[in-house]
């Protein structure tokens, strides 16, 4: 890294990596932050042996904070989510846009398509496979299902605001919901957490760690206990998100390998996936940054771009480009409903979708936002805003118009049902079946869930291990492959022992919820830490 600009380093006496306890274990050199790699590995050994041994309690407790955070916190969750867009929307008009991460003289450690590519691949590409059929399907039909309501006058359905009173305002409204749990928000919350990251870090000169944003509010307090607290729930956060991610990929693969060459589909089998797939990690992991993270995003963005192309060219081509750009008015049409905390009668779909997306957005914010912090310095403010949030998001506009809309029209034009009628894992096969070449897109989807995978485990334990050695981004290869095992083996145990996808999901509710009150703390911080920069 280079030398922050002078006028800009806070003056503290902490160096990265002081606290570490440094030795040697066989062959491999180790150089861990003590406390928060103890207590983080610590805690998770007896996460995963409580769940092996007490599966049952294990599950009703994932089961009561699953339900708990999504009932009692859901305005707390879509709040804070608006907070994170207006925060970054503001940012990118202000002054404060032309502020270079790394100083004036700071360049670009990438090109812009090894950025990206980087960025979004480790964002959100499994979710995209996984829902860009399932999801605008599921929506589009609880809307046109109307409301329903139980006798206690809670509605019982899970269509979003009011439902909708015809077929084609059911398919705008399901694609204007789709569109709103992939897009600003998310990314809104991505890009806080960059951005405070590449700031303290790059301009500041303090280690790229968690903890670092915290100092215009703890100030050296930040290198003690409240420093280690924040560093420990940034850990737990990213590994509960990445195993919710790589039970999907799991789940999702293993279906696409049972419609191409027989596998059964059960849990055994998903195992063997989460193996095969944390072993090709392993590989991406020991081949480093350049070699193994980018140039994997390269190959998926390749790899998606012509799937995405593939889908639109052997569909109602001008239909599905007509219907993107009425998907993209529907979403700005319904933003501010959809947005709204408060006063809302649809609590499914706000707790059951929103609440949880936005909990699994913030729980993956630490591992994506400190990833696309590490290939982000050089960039100003406003284009680090700009290509994180806005380029993003039309992508995913994109992505969910075209696959979702592929699936709408199939089942609305042809009367193709299967896409609506299979399993949420192979929703996105059952669409491409109705297409010409099914077997071989629907082996680039099997690999784009693999890559995704891959690229995702890979980011997160690069991630995970740089705040357990207290902000080193060059710390010891062997750390990397405990972490990129462990998120392995916690996705492992909860598909097993815990209820599988909804053990995985309650984890995310759970570790998002305290998260999501560190990243508000980090707007103020952030805002401080740019007021002053010199300009």
């Amino acid at each position: 890294m280079d030398t922050p600009p002078p006028d800009s380093v806070i003056q503290t006496d902490y160096q990265t990596g002081q606290d570490n306890i440094e030795g040697q274990l066989g062959p491999f050199d180790f150089s861990v932050h003590n406390p928060v790699f103890l207590i983080s590995a610590l805690c998770v050994i007896a996460f995963v042996a409580f769940t092996l041994i007490f599966p049952t309690l294990a599950a009703d407790s994932f089961s009561a904070l699953f339900s708990a955070a999504t009932k009692g916190f859901d305005w707390f969750f879509i709040g804070a989510a608006d907070v994170f867009v207006i925060l970054c929307l503001v940012l990118v008009i202000s002054p404060f846009g032309r502020i270079r991460l790394g100083g004036a003289q700071a360049r670009p450690d990438f090109g812009y398509v090894s950025w990206f590519s980087m960025l979004f691949a480790a964002g959100m590409g499994i979710g995209l496979m996984f829902y860009g059929v399932s999801e605008p399907l599921s929506h589009f039909s609880s809307s046109a299902g109307g409301i329903a309501a139980g006798a206690d006058g809670l509605r019982t359905d899970w269509a979003p605001l009011g439902a909708a009173a015809t077929e084609a305002e059911a398919v705008r409204l399901g694609m204007a919901a789709t569109i709103f749990h992939w897009s600003l928000h998310p990314w809104a919350i991505y890009a806080v957490m960059g951005l405070s990251l590449a700031l303290f870090s790059y301009n500041k000169g303090l280690p790229l760690t968690i903890r670092s944003v915290f100092y215009p509010i703890f100030g050296e307090r930040v290198w003690g206990w409240p420093g280690h607290v924040i560093d420990i729930l940034a850990v737990f956060a990213t590994l509960f998100g990445l195993a919710t991610s790589l039970g999907l990929g799991a789940a999702q693969a293993n279906a696409g390998f049972n419609k191409l060459f027989g596998m059964p589909v059960d849990e055994t089998w998903q195992i063997v996936i989460i193996l095969g797939i944390t072993l090709i990690t392993l590989f991406s992991v020991v081949r480093g940054l350049e070699a193994g993270v980018k140039r994997m995003s390269e190959i998926n963005m390749v790899l998606a771009f012509g799937l995405l192309m593939f889908v639109l060219l052997a569909g109602p081509t001008v239909l599905l480009l007509t219907q993107a750009g009425d998907f993209l008015l529907a979403y700005l049409q319904y933003l501010p409903a959809l947005s709204n905390p408060v006063g809302r009668d649809d609590v499914n779909f706000m707790q059951g979708w929103t609440s949880f997306y936005w909990a699994w957005w913030i729980s993956w914010s630490p591992f994506v936002g400190m990833f696309i912090a590490r290939v982000s310095r050089g960039r100003t403010v406003r284009e680090f805003l700009i290509c994180v949030l806005l380029i993003p998001s039309l992508v995913c506009v994109g992505w969910m118009s075209i696959f979702g809309g592929q699936a709408i029209n199939q089942l609305l034009n042809d009367g193709y049902v299967a896409a609506r009628d299979a399993d949420l894992p192979l929703q996105l096969f059952a669409m491409l079946d109705g297409l010409p070449m099914t077997q071989i897109t629907s082996l680039v989807g099997i690999v784009l869930v693999i890559v995704f995978f891959v690229t995702s485990s890979d980011s997160g334990s690069l991630v995970i291990d740089t705040i357990t050695s207290g902000g080193k981004t060059d710390a010891p290869t062997l750390q990397r492959v405990f972490w990129c095992t462990f998120s392995g083996v916690i996705a492992v145990v909860l598909l097993l022992s815990a209820g599988g996808l909804t053990a995985l999901q309650s984890m995310v509710i759970s570790t998002g919820l305290p998260f999501t009150v560190l990243l508000l703390m980090m707007c103020v911080a952030v805002w401080k830490g740019l007021a002053s920069e010199p300009r």
